[in-house]
C-alpha cells in the first residue's frame, strides 16, 4: 500500500510555530533583523574599532553576548569506543533496532501522543514533578521558587539516558529545561509587570534536571525514583568558565575572575560524552538581557546586534530583579553565556563547566565523535538563520575508563585543541541552482566543504587566534564575527548535528529559512523562502580539515516538486517539514524530530533510512500533541523516549482558555513532559537496555533547537 495515500496534508503555511512560543523561546528572533549581515562590510568596521579601543580592558568595549538526545551505557563507557568509530554508541552496532516496519502514523491535531499501532506511550514525568528527595507535589494555583527549584523544569529539550552499573533496570536520565513560557505558567500574569516572584520562579524552572528513573517490570514504561543522583541545576546554580574567553571580557562586578558564573540558560541540544557527562548548549540566551539605562557605544552595539541582543528593555524584565542582566550595569555578564557546558550526572556536588573553547553563540548540539587515536571531535551548530556549523577537535587524548578520576582527566578534553567553522562548496554550476529547489543536471545536491581554524588552545591554556585582527579572546567570545571575517557558509538554520555510530557519517538538520532570497540560494541550501528545511549528510575527515557532503532530504509535501528524499519513491514517504534533531538506533538507522511543521499537522518523529534501496525512506512514527514540539528523542530496540515541549502554545490560548489539556486531560493546564513509547509485549525487566540495544541519538531539539 501506498504510505503516501494514507497522509493527507493540511494546506501549506509559513510555519506551524505559534507566535507566542517564537516570543519566549528565543526572544521573537524571526520577526527582527537577520544578525549575520557578513556580505556587508560591517566586520572590519567593527575590528578595527575594538582594536582602537583595546576592546579587553575589564568593562570590555564590545561587551556581546548567545534537545538533543543522547544515550551512553554506563557499563560500557570505558569499553571499547574508540574503535567504533562515534562515542555514540560504544558497543551498538550489533544491536537491534525499533522496528521501522511499523505502520506510519497520519499527520494529525490530536491533542495527544500518537504512536503506531501495536505500540503504547505513557508520561514518565512532568513539569513540576518532584525531583529531590521531600520536594512538594505540583500546585500550578500556588507555585513558588523553592518548590520549582526541586521540582522537574519547564520545557525538557535535551535527553540523555545512562543505565546505572549496580541495576539493569535503573536509569539516570538528564534533561535540560530550554525556556519558560510566563503567560502559560501564571494565572494572570503582566509582562509589563512581572512580580519578583514569578521572575524567582522562572529562574528556577530553567537549566537542567538529573533523574533516577526505573523500569516498570509490567510494559515499557519508566517512572522516576528519588535516588540520590537526583538533582535541579538552575539560572542561580555556580558554573565554571573555562578556556580562552575567561579575561576582561568575562570579568563583572560580583567575579572580578570572570570564572564563576551564575546559571545557564536556553539550553538546547546537546549530547554525551564516553566519560559518562552530558553536554548542553546554551542557545537563545540574548534574550535575557535588556537594560534599565542605555548602551549607545556604537562598537559596543553593532557586536550585540550580532548575537541578537536588543539594546532596550527585556521581554521577560530580569534587568529590573538582578542587575547581572543590565547590560548598562553589568556590560560583560552576556559574555558569559551562549557556550557548551558540561554536566557530571553522577556527582550531585560537582560544579558544571562552561567550555569557551568550543566557542560562544547559540548552540544547537554538541555530539562527540572519537576517532581511533582518542581523538575527540565536537560538532555544533549556530541557531539562527544564515549562521554557521562548527566543529572543536581535541589534541588531549581520552582517557579509557569510567572512574571519576578518568572522568576529571576527560572533563580537560574540551579546554585543548582547535575550533573551526565549515564551508562549503556545490558540485553543480551555480546556474543550475535556481532557488526552485529543482535537482541539478547530476542528480543530486551535493559537493565539497573545508574546515577553517578559527583559534587553538595548546596543553598550558594558551590560545593562537587564527583570524586576522581578531585575539583569541575576542574568537572565543565573539565566534560569530570570527565565522564571518573567515568567510564561512551561511545555512538555512543550523540546528542538531549528529555523527551515526555505525558509519561515522554526520548528519545535520537544517530547519528552515524564509529570509533566504532567490540571489542567496547555493547548492546546500537550494531554496528560497525555504519554509521546510533540509537533513544534510556530511562524510567528514573528522579530526582533519575537508569534507564532501549532500542533501539527504530536502523537507516539504512530498507531491512538491522542490522535494527530494534520497532518491526513493516520494509516493510513499511521509510528509515531513522543520527538521530539528536528529538521532540513531542500535543498528544506526536515522530518526528525525520536527519543530513548527509548516504542513498544518502536529510535529513529531521520523524514522529515515540512510542506506541501500530504501535510501530517503521516510516514516512519521510518533506526533506530539497540539502546540508542541518534538525534542530529545532516545530511540531504543524496543522503546523511545521524546520530551513533549511547550505543549498547548496557541496563539491566543490562555490558562483561562486552553489550547490543550494534555497530559493530565481533563481541565487540567499543559504541561511539558518527557515520554516513553514502546512495542506492545515489551516488559522494561532485567537487560532491557543492554549495551547492545542502546542508541546515541542528538537532538535538542531542537535543538531541537529552535
Amino acid at each position: 500500500m501506498s504510505v503516501r495515500s494514507l497522509l493527507p496534508i493540511a494546506t501549506p503555511g509559513i510555519s506551524n510555530r505559534q507566535h507566542l512560543t517564537c516570543v519566549y523561546k528565543c526572544g521573537d528572533q524571526c520577526a527582527a533583523p537577520v544578525p549575520n549581515t557578513s556580505d556587508n562590510p560591517y566586520f572590519g568596521d567593527v575590528a578595527t574599532e575594538i582594536s582602537r579601543r583595546g576592546a579587553l580592558k575589564a568593562a570590555g568595549v564590545v561587551a556581546l553576548a548567545v534537545g538533543a538526545s543522547q544515550v551512553l551505557p554506563a557499563s560500557v563507557a570505558a569499553q571499547g569506543s574508540l574503535g567504533t568509530g562515534s562515542a555514540g554508541a560504544p558497543g551498538s552496532t550489533g544491536g537491534g533496532t525499533l522496528d521501522t516496519g511499523f505502520l506510519p502514523v497520519e499527520p494529525n491535531t490530536a491533542d495527544a501522543v500518537t504512536v503506531p499501532v501495536g505500540h503504547s506511550s505513557d508520561v514518565v514525568i512532568r513539569w513540576g514533578d518532584p525531583v529531590v528527595p521531600g520536594a512538594p507535589g505540583f500546585d500550578f494555583e500556588n507555585q513558588t521558587a523553592a518548590a520549582q527549584a526541586v521540582q522537574y523544569g519547564f520545557n525538557c529539550d535535551l535527553a540523555v539516558l545512562f543505565p546505572m552499573d549496580d541495576r539493569d533496570d535503573r536509569f539516570l536520565l538528564t534533561v535540560n529545561h530550554e525556556y519558560t513560557t510566563e503567560p502559560m505558567m501564571f494565572r494572570g500574569y503582566d509582562s509589563a509587570a512581572p512580580t519578583r516572584e514569578q521572575v524567582e520562579i522562572a529562574w528556577a524552572a530553567h537549566g537542567m534536571t538529573v533523574v533516577e528513573l526505573a523500569s516498570r517490570p509490567s510494559d515499557g514504561g519508566l517512572d522516576p525514583v528519588m535516588g540520590s543522583y537526583n538533582r535541579r541545576i538552575t539560572a542561580t546554580t555556580p558554573f565554571e568558565l573555562r578556556g580562552p574567553a575567561v579575561g576582561p571580557l568575562t570579568r563583572t562586578t560580583a567575579d572580578p575572575t570572570g570564572t564563576r558564573v551564575l546559571g545557564t540558560l536556553n539550553n538546547c541540544a546537546g549530547g554525551h560524552t564516553p566519560w559518562g557527562t552530558v553536554l548542553s548548549g546554551e542557545e537563545n540566551f540574548n534574550q535575557y538581557f535588556g537594560t534599565t539605562g542605555s548602551v549607545t557605544d556604537p562598537a559596543r552595539v553593532e557586536a550585540l546586534r550580532r548575537y541578537g541582543v536588543a539594546v532596550g528593555e527585556s521581554g521577560r524584565k530580569w534587568e529590573r530583579f538582578d542587575s547581572r542582566f543590565d547590560l548598562a550595569a553589568e556590560p560583560n555578564e552576556v559574555n558569559r553565556f551562549g557556550y557548551i557546558v558540561e554536566v557530571d550526572p553522577w556527582n550531585p556536588d560537582s560544579t558544571p563547566v562552561k567550555h569557551s573553547a568550543l566557542g560562544r553563540f547559540k548552540h544547537e548540539g554538541g555530539t562527540v565523535h572519537v576517532t581511533a587515536d582518542g581523538t575527540v571531535v565536537i560538532y555544533s551548530g549556530d541557531d539562527e538563520r544564515f549562521d554557521y556549523l562548527y566543529k572543536f577537535v581535541s589534541s588531549r587524548k581520552m582517557v579509557p575508563g569510567r572512574t571519576a578520576a578518568a572522568r576529571t582527566q576527560n572533563m580537560r578534553i574540551l579546554d585543548e585543541g582547535t575550533l573551526y567553522v565549515a564551508t562549503f562548496t556545490g558540485n553543480s554550476p551555480e546556474s543550475e541552482i535556481d532557488g526552485s529547489g529543482t535537482l541539478p543536471s547530476d542528480g543530486a545536491f551535493d559537493g565539497t566543504g573545508g574546515w577553517i581554524p578559527l583559534m587553538t588552545v595548546d596543553a598550558a591554556g594558551n590560545a593562537v587566534s587564527h583570524v586576522t585582527g581578531m585575539t583569541a579572546e575576542q574568537v572565543a567570545v565573539y565566534t560569530r564575527m570570527a565565522g564571518d571575517a573567515v568567510g564561512a557558509t551561511r545555512m538555512d538554520r543550523p540546528e542538531d548535528v549528529e555523527p551515526s555510530p555505525t558509519t561515522g557519517k554526520v548528519y545535520m538538520a537544517l530547519t528552515n529559512n524564509t529570509r533566504r532570497t532567490v540571489g542567496q540560494v547555493d547548492e546546500a541550501n537550494p531554496r528560497h523562502d525555504n519554509k521546510h528545511g533540509q537533513v544534510v549528510e556530511i562524510t567528514d575527515d573528522h579530526a582533519g580539515t575537508t569534507f564532501g557532503w549532500n542533501l539527504l532530504l530536502v523537507c516539504g509535501d512530498p507531491a512538491a516538486a522542490d522535494t527530494y528524499f534520497g532518491g526513493f519513491d516520494k509516493s510513499k514517504v511521509s510528509p515531513i517539514s522543520c527538521p530539528d534533531n536528529v538521532a540513531f538506533d542500535p543498528s544506526g538507522g536515522l530518526w528525525v524530530s520536527t519543530d513548527g511543521n509548516a504542513l498544518g499537522f502536529n510535529d513529531g518523529l521520523y524514522s529515515v533510512a540512510t542506506e541501500g534501496p530504501n535510501r530517503g525512506e521516510t516514516k512519521l512514527f510518533l506526533t506530539v500533541p497540539i502546540g508542541a514540539e518534538t525534542c530529545g528523542p532516545l530511540v531504543f530496540a524496543d522503546r523511545a523516549i521524546v520530551n513533549v515541549q511547550h505543549p498547548g502554545e496557541k496563539d491566543g490560548a490562555s490558562i483561562e482558555n486552553p489550547a490543550s489539556h494534555w497530559p493530565d486531560g481533563g481541565t487540567s493546564q499543559p504541561r511539558p513532559s518527557t515520554v516513553v513509547a514502546w512495542r506492545d509485549g515489551f516488559t522494561g525487566g532485567t537487560g532491557s537496555l543492554s549495551a547492545g540495544s542502546l542508541s546515541a541519538g542528538s537532538l535538542p531539539a531542537g535543538s531541537s533547537g529552535s
